[in-house]
């Protein structure tokens, strides 16, 4: 039955081993094809049933014949229309050569005979008893692996090694063998004939196959569709009984290759056959499940149909008639494979590129983009070719070139650019206290916001140890002194004059070295300028440790700048001078106008300032390295001053802000930046 609810027949060519499936009016020109001539044999149908054809009608169905090959050439040119025909399938050699590298078959073995002798053997798999069985196998071996899951993925870990790909190279082929004798077995038993086993490549991978095409003989649905589902319940089958003999069996070699089977058989049938988007197991269960044969190449010419519709609104009837809703599933599966086809041959590419031969790599990657995009491309415009009469009638088709010059005028048209990223407002000029080493607060002159004087105090630390160095070196200073004042009276202290006055010069060195130390514990403001995050907890006779922040001296003279960092495509659109706009985070935040003031020609190793990392709410992705957070791509400090100073009252003032900046750089085609990006890409690569 047809989807329309009316009878179907199917016709065998056997010299290809191909199958058509005809509709009632097709088969009644059939019956009538010896009468030879349109008029009559319409005529004849018209009289004998209730279908009312004409000759035109009798022309299609002759044209669907030659057109697929399935009559024979008479006549005088009989042998140039064969030559034509085969020159037409066999194309130029490049298109036969693409053909074959994406697809080509290599048959090895006649197996019809063999499998029919061994049915008897191969219907024990087919009872009721041994799916039970399997179906408590799977149940067991899943409730094991799901209470041993640490075991069962630290088995998966350790097959991560040569040894442990051979392992699942040998299982692969194994299970592969076993999926497509499930087809060929099935097949058989079922009445229909095997006439060959082999290998097929796909993209030069090799895999293995099983010339099933007879099961469209089979009149029943159902009956495709276990045939169809063979080779995926054979791999669920092996999947079962392997993932049980790993939970049962103790370790070792046994237990190793019964997990290979398991995780091989499991990943192959959900990742690979059950895809419909290649003609694997999943298309064809999908189809039978249908009953929509050809369901590629349907779905594509349906596509074909409602994107010459929309575009043109040229009013042709569909290739075939679906209800809406099916339409649309059908238009969709089509964009969807064609999608899933593209990726996944471009991921080849890569891998091929990546892990063997990058010349080969590069010609994949150029094959597939012709065959996958430019060529269905050329097609398309070929076929609107022959219509361009009708198409530019049509109102349609200036809405279209309309929405068209749109698109390429949004993306190849320059228009004005922006960069937008995270970036910190701070004080143009910050000076950081530190606690040079373990000391004692002695006194706290200022607080938080309090006005520091230049050269104010800002905090005085107490080290024991170092007052008592000090004091030790004055007292030798002091003495030596006294040695030196007195060198002059007898002639043993003249002699010993100069070892005095070296002595005196190193005690007065150190000296003056500690008291260099010691004013390091003392630090004075540089500038004036108000105190900033000092920390109220902090209390005189309060010990600190190394290195302990204890507040910043910002200068309040209302000069504040703007950071932020960008990657080397951004930074490549910004110049000196570009206008820009900061926002801080939240709400309230006023918008200060900026200029960008500097840019760093050296990219910075280390983000120093974290609140710009991606994991705290910037723009930049990081990675943590020894404490420091290092960015995972080239990035260029940008400076950016502020137009006017910020008043006094500002509630900016207070501390550093964590904002958006916005740069207004140069006007820019959208598109550029991509197809540059592209360019640099491959001018990177072909350099292999």
């Amino acid at each position: 039955m047809l989807a329309d609810g009316q009878a179907s027949w199917t016709l065998h060519d056997p010299t290809r081993n191909l199958f058509f499936r005809i509709d009632w009016p097709s088969f009644e020109v059939l019956k009538r094809w010896a009468l030879g001539d349109p008029e009559q044999i319409a005529q004849d149908i018209s009289d004998a049933t209730t279908l009312q054809l004409e000759a035109q009608d009798v022309l299609g169905v002759a044209q669907f014949l030659v057109g697929n090959q399935l009559t024979q050439p008479a006549g005088p040119g009989s042998a140039r229309e064969l030559a034509d025909r085969l020159h037409k399938m066999q194309g130029s050699a490049l298109k036969w050569l693409l053909h074959h590298y994406l697809f080509f078959r290599i048959p090895l073995l006649r197996p019809d005979a063999w499998l029919g002798r061994w049915q008897g053997v191969a219907g024990l798999f087919y009872s009721r008893v041994f799916a039970w069985m399997t179906l408590a196998a799977l149940l067991l071996g899943l409730t094991q692996v799901l209470r041993r899951w640490d075991n069962f993925s630290a088995s998966l870990v350790d097959t991560f090694n040569w040894e442990g790909l051979a392992a699942y190279g040998v299982a692969l082929f194994v299970v592969k063998l076993l999926h497509e004798l499930g087809h060929a077995f099935t097949a058989k038993r079922l009445g229909c004939r095997v006439p060959t086993m082999g290998l097929a490549f796909l993209v030069m991978w090799p895999v293995a196959y099983t010339d099933t095409n007879e099961t469209w003989r089979l009149t029943d649905r159902l009956q495709r569709l276990q045939v169809a589902s063979a080779g995926i319940a054979t791999e669920l089958i092996v999947a079962a009984w392997a993932t049980l003999a790993w939970a049962l069996l103790p370790d070792g070699p046994l237990r190793s290759s019964a997990f290979v089977l398991a995780t091989i058989s499991w990943v192959g049938t959900v990742a690979i056959n059950a895809s419909p988007f290649m003609r694997f197991d999943g298309y064809f269960i999908l189809s039978d499940w249908l009953d929509m044969p050809n369901l590629h190449e349907r779905s594509f010419a349906l596509a074909r149909w409602r994107l010459r519709e929309w575009l043109f609104n040229l009013g042709d009837d569909p290739p075939e008639h679906f209800s809406t809703r099916q339409q649309t599933a059908l238009v969709v599966f089509a964009v969807a494979t064609w999608l899933y086809r593209l990726v996944l041959f471009l991921g080849i590419a890569l891998l091929v590129y990546h892990y063997f031969f990058k010349v080969l790599g590069v010609f994949l990657f150029a094959v597939e983009i012709v065959w996958f995009v430019l060529w269905p491309i050329q097609r398309e415009g070929l076929a609107w070719a022959k219509r361009w009469d009708t198409i530019r009638t049509r109102g349609r088709s200036l809405i279209s070139l309309l929405v068209l010059l749109a698109l390429v005028s949004l993306v190849f048209v320059p228009w004005p650019g922006r960069v937008v990223a995270s970036a910190m407002l701070r004080p143009a000029e910050i000076w950081p206290v530190y606690v040079p080493s373990g000391a004692r607060i002695e006194a706290l002159p200022f607080g938080e916001g309090d006005r520091v004087p230049e050269g104010g105090v800002l905090i005085t630390l107490h080290v024991p140890e170092l007052k008592s160095r000090r004091q030790a070196a004055q007292t030798r200073v002091e003495s030596l002194r006294q040695q030196a004042a007195t060198s002059g009276f007898d002639a043993e202290s003249r002699n010993r004059m100069l070892v005095n006055e070296d002595n005196l010069a190193t005690a007065q060195a150190e000296l003056a070295s500690l008291n260099t130390e010691l004013k390091n514990y003392s630090p004075k403001a540089p500038f004036a300028g108000r105190l900033r995050d000092v920390d109220p907890d902090l209390r005189v006779g309060q010990w600190l440790p190394r290195k302990e922040k204890i507040a910043l001296l910002v200068r309040d003279d209302g000069r504040w700048l703007v950071e932020t960092w960008l990657d080397e495509e951004s930074v490549q659109r910004v110049s000196v001078g570009d206008r820009a706009l900061f926002i801080t985070d939240g709400t309230g935040g006023p918008t200060l106008p900026l200029q960008v003031a500097a840019i760093d020609r050296d990219a910075s190793r280390v983000l120093v300032r974290p609140e710009l990392a991606a994991h705290l709410g910037g723009h930049i992705l990081t990675r943590d390295k020894n404490g420091q957070l290092v960015p995972e791509r080239a990035i260029y400090r940008v400076t950016l001053a502020l137009a006017s100073a910020l008043p006094a009252d500002s509630p900016l003032q207070a501390q550093s802000w964590r904002g958006s900046v916005t740069v207004h750089v140069g006007w820019e085609a959208p598109g550029w930046r991509y197809v540059r990006q592209a360019a640099a890409v491959l001018v990177r690569e072909i350099g292999f």
